[in-house]
């Protein structure tokens, strides 16, 4: 587990190096197939990667704001984790018209502005709890490595069978 800023910053790199090399190595018709349970084919798996890349220096924003503490911000939290599944299917469908190179090339560029921002953060803020858009609670750092590396390592798996 990612203890250190250093480390995450290690780990999202080698993880996001690795997800490109096996991603480059899949035949091109093989993304046109289907493999997840939501009907998803591989292409359409690496849109939500590509399009997900971006959100994660939110929780790094969050971590820096105080837990919502008002009756309120349960409701909140529910209704974005509702919305989960439409947000995907709405950022999926948006690089509908997408090459792979193109959607890799998105990853690529967002993983690294994600690690950017992680290396600009404040090391105290990674023993932190926040609750990520899709539920995931911990420090920073374990919902980081939850949602950026495993999570990517899922998805790349999906893929490369």
């Amino acid at each position: 587990m990612a203890s250190t800023k250093e480390q995450l910053i290690a780990d999202l790199t080698a993880g996001g190096e690795r997800a490109l090399a096996v991603l480059r190595a899949v035949p091109p018709d093989q993304f046109e197939k289907g493999r997840y349970e939501n009907g998803w084919n591989g292409r359409q798996i690496l849109a939500h990667v590509a399009a997900i890349e971006w959100t994660y220096g939110r929780l790094i924003h969050l971590a820096k704001e105080p837990a919502p503490t008002t009756e309120g911000s349960d409701e909140r939290a529910a209704t974005v984790r509702g919305g989960m599944d439409g947000y995907n299917a709405r950022q999926v469908e948006k690089r509908a018209n997408a090459s792979i190179a193109e959607l890799l090339s998105e990853f690529d560029e967002n993983r690294r502005k994600t690690i950017a921002t992680v290396a600009a953060a404040d090391e105290s803020l990674f023993d932190t709890p926040v609750r990520s858009a899709g539920g995931r609670t911990g420090t920073l750092a374990q919902v980081f490595r939850e949602v950026a590396i495993e999570h990517l390592e899922l998805h790349v798996a999906d893929i490369a069978r």
